[in-house]
């Protein structure tokens, strides 16, 4: 699928971006937790504990009295110590509380906290906490704020206290604290609880939106790395603007005195924007096609596909669909182009988390140009992200029947029905995809990303030296791919435990692509695990800037929001999850 990128698989891997930190052994919490972590030994026990609502106030409630009984109670609590007397007020709200009568509630439990002697720390939170629970049931969300508050001055670690202030302050749309008080909350209770959890991905994600959609709106558009941009381009074989200048473009071409070829001397803005594209000079790109457009040029159609195509890698996806609708509705514009414009505007809506749209785009190209191969390769993977393996699998085996010789769909094809297996836990299929790996980088070992794919799922299958021996083909084959290096330094720490060396090759990913986002976000999610949360903000940082598109932008930015709220939980309260 292309929009603003290449679709890897998920990055080179058969998970969801977000999952990765799962290779390194660790939990996470949800679709943001990569920041939220615990030790490996506790894993596999967080199920069944803790998910109940936390309503009720604390403390049992007073038996209810007679006549007799009232008299008597009165007698006894004149001989009663201010706390008891506390103690019994709080237990008469606590009545009232069940009975669902909470202005008499707050009644007995604000008599409570003044006859509590204010040495009684543990008492008198309770007390407060108690209260906030009967505001709570009014929808009086300052005053519960207010309550928690006091409550957790008085006893810092009060987890009903914190968690009950963190709800309160989702409905006052406070965000921020919201975050910090639920972040207090799963890591005091060993991320068991799911409720917590749900919120902290709840909050994490509305954040991130909120601060994408800002960030987005203004950010500076920055060009992909060459190396992004080739890779892009290598997933489309019948896209006319990718192809080499042809015989007839290209106009008489001198050769300097250094022996380079001249620039084309013709007019036309596209043919330049060609030249450029061979030389990889791609900032001119945009500039070159506008021209073109703007005087009506013979290739207007085509510079409105290229020009698009560098909106969507710039990330500029608002100027990219104009363009893009343009080239559709051309009814005597080649088909092809037409085609090309429907599958880049289709993975765009999809960027976009509009499915319905990406499929329309998809189907419309394929009626278009049913012999097309990329309309059925980009539409498989397309289908693999909304889990309708099988449906994507019969877009490879069509564009197989057209290109027999496309490894990439080939692969992609075996990885569609290894995960399908593996995720039905059917062991019969996993080795049959497994063979069908075998199968695929026998017949096409130049094919980088079989042996990518194959990695992935021999890492699934706990095959770990095996895994590592594909992702060093692949850097054979493509030693300039900075995604190859993240996923074998991710490999060494779930196999070795290796740290420094995984950091070591993420850090050559970098040094081979600075512009590699991907890098970037693991090696800010390593540095959470090893506590160094200043580092990892800053590592999320550079991913932010880099992002190619909002949604992509709202995911990091949730994980630096986590990470920022760590390190103030930390501050508040002294807390930190265990690290590596």
């Amino acid at each position: 699928m292309a929009a603003s990128k290449p679709v890897e698989p998920q990055s080179g891997s058969g998970l969801p971006r977000w999952q990765l930190a799962l290779l390194v052994g660790t939990p996470i919490v949800l679709g943001v937790g990569a920041v939220y972590l615990w030790n490996r030994s506790r894993t596999k026990e967080r199920r069944g504990k803790g998910s109940g609502e936390r309503k009720t106030p604390e403390g049992s409630a007073s038996p209810v009295q007679g006549q007799d009984g009232a008299a008597r109670g009165n007698r006894e609590q004149e001989n009663m110590s201010p706390l008891d007397r506390a103690q019994a007020a709080k237990n008469k709200g606590n009545k009232y509380f069940k009975a669902a009568k909470y202005e008499q509630a707050i009644q007995c439990y604000t008599e409570a906290i003044a006859l509590c002697p204010s040495d009684q720390k543990a008492d008198l939170s309770t007390f407060y906490q108690n209260r906030a629970a009967a505001y709570e049931q009014q929808m009086k969300w300052v005053e519960v704020v207010q309550d928690c508050s006091q409550a957790v001055e008085l006893n810092p670690r009060y987890v009903k206290a914190l968690f009950r202030r963190a709800k309160a302050l989702e409905r006052l749309d406070n965000k921020k604290e919201c975050l910090e008080d639920v972040t207090a909350v799963c890591i005091l209770e060993a991320f068991q609880n799911q409720q917590s959890m749900l919120l902290a991905d709840k909050v994490l994600k509305l954040l991130g939106k909120e601060k994408a959609k800002e960030k987005y709106k203004n950010r500076e558009p920055l060009m992909p790395s060459p190396q992004f941009i080739k890779s892009y381009f290598s997933s489309f074989t019948d896209d006319i603007i990718s192809q080499p200048l042809q015989k007839g473009e290209k106009k008489d071409e001198d050769k300097d005195k250094e022996g380079e070829a001249a620039e084309v001397t013709e007019s036309s803005g596209y043919l330049k924007a060609k030249q450029y594209m061979e030389e990889e000079n791609y900032d001119k790109i945009i500039s070159e096609c506008t021209k073109e457009i703007e005087s009506s040029g013979r290739y207007t159609a085509e510079a409105l596909l290229l020009r698009a195509t560098f909106y969507l890698l710039i990330g500029n996806a608002t100027a990219a669909q104009p363009d893009l609708d343009r080239v559709i509705n051309m009814q005597d514009a080649n088909v092809k182009l037409r085609a090309n414009a429907l599958i880049k505007r289709g993975s765009m809506y999809m960027q976009q988390q509009q499915p319905l749209l990406s499929t329309q785009d998809f189907n419309m190209a394929a009626e278009i140009d049913s012999r097309n191969a990329d309309v059925y390769h980009h539409r498989g993977q397309l289908k693999i992200l909304l889990d309708q393996v099988d449906e994507a699998v019969g877009d490879f085996d069509e564009c197989i029947l057209l290109r027999p010789d496309s490894a990439l769909a080939q692969a992609q094809k075996c990885f569609a029905l290894y995960r399908q297996a593996y995720t039905g836990n059917n062991p019969a299929q996993v080795q049959t995809a497994m063979d069908g790996f075998e199968d695929v980088i026998r017949r096409f070992p130049r094919c980088a990303e079989g042996y990518a794919l194959y990695a992935q799922a021999l890492t699934d299958q706990q095959q770990f030296g095996k895994a590592d021996e594909m992702y060093d083909k692949c850097i054979d084959l493509e030693p300039d791919n900075a995604t190859t290096y993240v996923h074998k330094g991710l490999l060494q720490l779930q196999w070795k435990q290796d740290l420094d060396l995984g950091l070591e090759l993420i850090s050559k990913a970098i040094e081979i692509d600075n512009k590699c986002d991907f890098a970037y976000e693991t090696m800010g999610t390593i540095e959470v695990q090893r506590g160094n949360l200043d580092k990892a903000i800053e590592m999320f940082n550079k991913a932010i800037n880099l992002a190619k598109s909002e949604m992509e932008m709202a995911h990091l930015y949730s994980l630096c929001d986590a990470a920022y709220a760590q390190t103030e939980v930390a501050r508040k309260y002294g807390l930190k999850p265990p690290t590596l």
